[in-house]
């Protein structure tokens, strides 16, 4: 079964998004945990669409399709933001102590720790985002 959802790109429509994930997830058969791990991996994707992609809030939408299968689920982001290359993100600062972390960096890290896939594309003048959760 698939779940479509397209939204501006704004930090109030996280929750609907989060929602939609989560219909998704228990589709698919996942526990709790699991489910709550899919969100993560999507609102990271989100709020950092809308923070570093778009620069800010309402300039830009976000797509969202959910495919449900028994025991899988595949989350496909797409965004008109600037074209993003994960392998041009600096790599988490794991080590450091916590005082001196500051605020991000950790997004795809989390992502790829929580979600069995994590794939980045740039296809027609867009960002797409593939994330895969098995059981």
């Amino acid at each position: 079964m698939e779940r479509n959802l397209s939204v501006p790109g704004r930090f109030d429509r996280l929750e609907q998004v989060g929602q939609l994930v989560a219909e998704a997830a228990q589709a698919a058969g996942f526990d709790e945990a699991d489910v709550s791990r899919c969100q993560l991996a999507v609102d990271e994707a989100c709020t950092n669409i809308i923070e570093h992609g778009y620069g800010g809030e309402d300039r830009g939408k976000i797509e969202i399709a959910c495919a449900s299968h028994p025991g899988e689920l595949t989350i496909t982001i797409r965004d008109q933001a600037k074209r993003f290359d994960p392998n041009a993100a600096p790599p988490p600062k794991l080590n450091a102590n916590i005082e001196n972390l500051g605020v991000g960096g950790l997004g795809l890290y989390f992502m790829r720790q929580v979600m069995d896939r994590v794939d980045f594309s740039y296809e027609d003048g867009g960002n797409k985002l593939i994330l895969v959760k098995r059981k």
